[in-house]
């Protein structure tokens, strides 16, 4: 076995402490031999630190790795020769977890590389940065938006548009927000959405941005010319008749060739022309109430928000629709889960929208057997609160869902068409949303999303 073992190494030079200890005992009793003595108790202490030294190579080892990991320094491996198979093993173990680190912080570069490059490849401008506004990260699509190189702090923005750094300082995780920019004689109008993480210690911003302009113009090309459908169609009804009774009127009172009042007017010439000026007087009026009806579609008043509990605003609607669910025989049930549930906003505006709804679906189950109505608030998952209103009436035909808060859009014959408008403007107001599922003859449902 060779002396370099750690084992024979260790034992041999405690078996010469102990010879030369002995040895000392032996001319510790020879005064001749005091100076000899003396350098043999050197060299016995020499001996100890020795093997103290020896012995503590394994710690100074440990104390080397740990050190590596702290400072991330992977590129350290370990080896002993001829010590034994214990410090074989204990290197071996040493160099696996260096080389497990050096894969792990190989993947975790790789990972942070991919992240990069998806966000820089993502087409939505992308900008993080600490809540003092220092920035920690600008993608490519943020840069070309605003055609700048690079910014250190949130507040550099201001010269591309003040309201812009404003509302990046002061945005909340999980709002939405829309700001119109005009940079380089370039309007950008810009849907901006925020979250915020926390990562190493500190907290972090990140925020979207995403320029809808061409987007929103499209939808308010579309929504013009549905109106405009809807207005020409609601006039030419209106106005053609007019025109038609008008022509007649004038044909009963007025002599052609002389452009004059007739001297004789026969009595049947006279009741149809009363006829046709009442029927004028009529399609005008109708034709004046269109007109009323659009200008109240479009002066909704702001919300005035209250925090109220919905059970008081179910039994408010309940009590109003009391006559009606009770000519038609409806089964109509309110759930408030939990009891108890408060919402904030404008009780008056989401009465009128409930109200709405409400008569849309008595409307809807009108000669249907077994008539049900049902009213519930809930939380949502998202902690949001949810008020539905469902029927088991004749239902919306899948053609018309996608139509149906168009403005003055209505398929019954008495309706106006601005029910759901006035629905969804309203839940606009209040930063929440309103929709619908209908399966004809089973339930028709209308979700209010705050």
């Amino acid at each position: 076995m060779s002396f370099k073992n750690f084992r024979v190494m260790v034992v041999g030079r405690v078996l010469l402490i102990m010879l030369s200890v002995v040895l000392l005992l032996m001319l510790f009793r020879r005064p001749d031999f005091i100076i000899s003595t003396f350098i043999l108790a050197f060299l016995i202490l020499l001996q100890i630190a020795s093997l103290v030294g020896y012995v503590e190579r394994t710690n100074r080892k440990l104390s080397v790795f740990f050190d590596a990991i702290r400072q991330s320094d992977f590129t350290s491996t370990f080896a002993d020769k001829g010590l034994g198979k214990s410090f074989d093993d204990l290197n071996k173990a040493f160099n696996e977890v260096i080389a497990e680190f050096q894969r792990a912080r190989a993947a975790k570069e790789e990972h942070s590389n991919y992240l990069q490059t998806v966000v820089q490849h993502v087409n939505n401008a992308i900008i993080v940065y600490r809540k003092d506004g220092s920035v920690n990260m600008l993608n490519n699509a943020f840069k070309r938006m605003f055609r700048i190189s690079n910014i250190r702090y949130v507040d550099e923005l201001e010269k591309v548009d003040p309201n812009l750094s404003e509302l990046l300082l002061n945005i909340k995780a999980g709002e939405n927000e829309l700001l119109k920019v005009f940079h380089d004689n370039e309007l950008l109008q810009l849907s901006i959405r925020a979250t915020e993480f926390r990562m190493q210690g500190d907290d972090f911003v990140l925020v979207s941005l995403q320029n809808i302009h061409t987007e929103l113009e499209a939808k308010e090309m579309d929504s013009w010319q549905k109106l405009i459908r809807v207005l020409t169609h609601e006039i030419m009804n209106s106005i053609t008749p007019i025109v038609s009774l008008s022509s007649t009127v004038k044909d009963l009172l007025i002599d052609v060739e002389s452009v004059k009042l007739k001297k004789e007017i026969e009595p049947d010439d006279v009741e149809s022309a009363q006829s046709a000026l009442n029927t004028i007087e009529r399609r005008s009026q109708g034709l004046l109430n269109f007109v009323q009806v659009y200008r109240n579609l479009t002066r909704i008043p702001k919300p005035s928000f209250r925090h109220f509990e919905v059970q008081v605003l179910f039994e408010n609607v309940e009590k109003l629709l009391q006559p009606k669910i009770e000519e038609q025989n409806i089964r109509c049930v309110c759930k408030v889960l939990p009891p108890g549930l408060k919402l904030t906003a404008d009780p008056d505006l989401i009465e009128q929208v409930l109200i709405n709804l409400m008569i849309n679906s008595i409307h809807a189950v009108k000669n249907v057997e077994n008539p049900r109505i049902q009213v519930v608030a809930t939380t949502e998952s998202t902690n949001h609160i949810c008020i539905s209103v469902s029927d088991n009436g004749h239902g919306i035909k899948p053609d018309n869902l996608e139509q149906i808060f168009v403005p003055f859009f209505t398929s019954k014959k008495e309706g106006s068409g601005i029910g759901l408008s006035l629905a969804r403007e309203i839940m606009r107001l209040h930063k929440g949303n309103i929709t619908v599922k209908s399966s004809p003859n089973v339930e028709t449902k209308f979700s209010l999303h705050f």
